[in-house]
């Protein structure tokens, strides 16, 4: 039987909890670190970055060395207490969370100011269970060791998700057969049209077999969560596909948000959120990242709304206004992921811009990524 454990909590002290240190939880709390006291509350003991999905399933060890970042690790986040656990419900009147610890105590913490950045349950890349640094490795190298193992591999979707993934894995095993399937005559819908012509360009030079106007019958959401095997039927009447390996990424993502109360929530279960990132009819409480139901592209996790959110949090305990989040007109940003050519990011507009490898690996990584975002990343120990 578990106990509950009451956290210590100052009447002076202004604390802010933040609830999942996924990518923009812990930018959040980083933010947050310098003008208060911060819980971080994480499924894993680490960052494990829901980023470039094609670089982690075809290149584990190189996605790893930038996109899992162990939290003692990071510099602006060592005075921030940060909880190993499973977010079990939230009690608002009593500005309380409850979680339970990998060892299965509950424990209780309290908060002056709530931020939700609990992201989303996306495929075998986003899962919402507790785990250790023992289970992160093992599905690193699960989905990978699976993928080399097969001769053909099918990618159903048409996201960057699914685009990222079929490039990557023409790279990294040139004589694997990799077919790309998607909904309509481009991928990326969601992108400006330069974007998706670039892309779709670029994923037939690699040597995907790409094929528009596909929209598959779906497995359970269960089987949408793994590396599948066998048969694919289509709702649009082409010919069944068989694969080794099916690689499910269309794009049906799960709020992480069974924790929290149903008249915070929309329809799909996503947070509510004001122009100002606020949940409304809950003073102090506020949402970011995919969780949070900004605009009809979830924006906030990928334009920089953590500094944003971090400001207005700040803003209402010290009772001044607060600002308004800006979404974008399209997605931006990697599509393909970093390559032995470089990387190429995409604008709003679909202008390209590349940076040349040696760029990412001794100026943007280090530098711009792990000095100027994360301010400042040690290395591991015997290693990067």
């Amino acid at each position: 039987m578990s106990s509950t454990v009451p956290l210590a909590h100052s009447p002076t002290a202004r604390r802010v909890l933040v609830a999942g240190m996924g990518d923009s939880g812990v930018l959040t709390a980083m933010h947050l670190a310098r003008r208060s006291s911060v819980v971080g509350v994480s499924l894993r003991p680490a960052l494990v970055s829901g980023q470039e999905v094609g670089l982690r399933i075809a290149y584990p060890d190189r996605w790893a060395r930038d996109y899992r970042v162990e939290f003692d690790r990071m510099r602006r986040l060592d005075p921030v207490d940060i909880r190993h656990g499973q977010i079990l419900e939230l009690d608002h009147d009593r500005r309380t969370l409850r979680l339970r610890t990998p060892s299965g105590k509950v424990e209780a913490v309290t908060y002056d100011a709530l931020v939700i950045a609990t992201g989303v349950a996306n495929g075998f890349w986003r899962r919402p269970i507790l785990e250790d640094s023992d289970d992160v490795d093992s599905a690193l190298c699960g989905v990978h060791e699976r993928l080399a193992l097969s001769a053909t591999v099918a990618i159903v979707g048409g996201g960057a998700a699914a685009c990222s993934s079929a490039a990557q894995l023409r790279r990294r095993w040139p004589k694997k057969k990799v077919a790309l399937y998607h909904p309509g005559e481009l991928p990326l819908p969601r992108h400006h049209v330069r974007t998706r012509r670039t892309v779709a360009r670029r994923l037939e030079s690699l040597g995907v077999d790409r094929h528009g106007g596909h929209r598959a019958i779906l497995p359970t959401d269960a089987d949408l969560g793994e590396i599948g095997a066998g048969s694919i039927h289509w709702l649009t009447g082409q010919p069944v596909v068989d694969a080794d390996a099916i690689v499910w990424a269309v794009g049906r993502v799960s709020p992480n948000t069974a924790w929290l109360p149903s008249n915070m929530l929309t329809d799909r279960g996503f947070v509510r959120v004001e122009a100002d990132l606020a949940v409304p009819g809950y003073q102090g409480v506020f949402a970011v990242g995919d969780v949070a139901d900004t605009d009809p592209l979830r924006g906030s996790a990928r334009n920089r709304a953590d500094r944003l959110v971090a400001r207005n949090v700040l803003a209402h305990l010290d009772g001044r206004a607060t600002r308004r989040y800006h979404p974008a007109e399209h997605r931006w940003g990697s599509v393909f992921g970093p390559s032995d050519n470089g990387l190429d990011v995409f604008s709003t507009n679909g202008i390209r811009f590349r940076f040349p490898r040696w760029t990412v690996e001794t100026l943007l990584q280090p530098l711009i990524v792990r000095r100027g975002i994360y301010g400042g990343v040690r290395r591991r120990s015997g290693g990067v």
